[in-house]
């Protein structure tokens, strides 16, 4: 029996090539088609694709957020997911995620089959080529882990405010407890996380998840006073 595809990506040409080359010997069926992220949840309401192959860069929702989409609504469908992305951000947001296979879109035809067959049979498929920086980014993920785990509460709370830009008297007010103190744990956290200043210190926090992006911006405008619209 053949193995049922859905496919989703932006550009036609790019569905139809797939959708002629999987059903060129008969082993693979295109049962359906998304143009963006909206029109493949929408589409998965009412086919049951034994996988579906997803393109990250697509308008109205991405890839990623199709594939988290799919995860918070428990739906069961295989997704391996085809990209030109070779980075391994996009790779390990979606191996976060839970996707089942991660392929670039310029690898040779009997890949994309091999690593089609291996999803549908259970396994994780990964792009060859990306699995070394792979297996070294999840082993610096270990490695600051375990630095997150050696800060104490008061120093997580000290790390966050100054990742935000916040000045020690500043914190040491927030927090009600002496400047000095203040400085005591700005010298214990950079030892135990590996920096020697306070924008490492606040890029590990964003690596880490601890902060984003827009809670800078955020800390920032109020700070200022400058609309938050300049930075959006």
């Amino acid at each position: 029996m053949a193995v049922k595809v859905m496919i989703a990506d932006d550009h036609s040409m790019i569905r139809e090539g797939l959708k002629q080359l999987l059903e060129l010997e008969g082993d693979f069926e295109v049962i359906a088609e998304a143009c963006d992220g909206v029109d493949c949840l929408e589409k998965l309401k009412t086919v049951v694709p034994d996988i579906l192959l997803l393109d990250i860069n697509m308008p109205n929702m991405n890839g990623l957020e199709v594939l988290q989409k799919m995860k918070d609504m428990k739906m069961k469908v295989k997704v391996l997911v085809l990209t030109v992305h070779n980075e391994v951000e996009y790779l390990l947001k979606a191996v976060d995620i839970g996707v089942n296979g991660y392929l670039l879109k310029d690898s040779e035809s009997a890949e994309l089959k091999k690593a089609i067959l291996a999803v549908v049979n259970g396994e994780d498929y990964i792009q060859p080529s990306l699995i070394p920086v792979l297996n070294s980014k999840m082993l610096d993920r270990d490695s600051d882990s375990s630095k997150i785990e050696s800060l104490t509460r008061r120093e997580l709370e000290v790390l966050k405010m100054l990742s935000y830009g916040t000045y020690n008297k500043e914190i040491a007010e927030h927090l009600n407890i002496s400047e000095r103190t203040v400085k005591n744990h700005v010298s214990n956290i950079f030892k135990k996380i590996g920096v020697t200043d306070r924008t490492q210190a606040a890029v590990f926090a964003i690596r880490n998840n601890l902060i984003t992006i827009y809670e800078i911006y955020y800390k920032l405008t109020k700070l200022f006073d400058v609309s938050l619209q300049f930075f959006t």
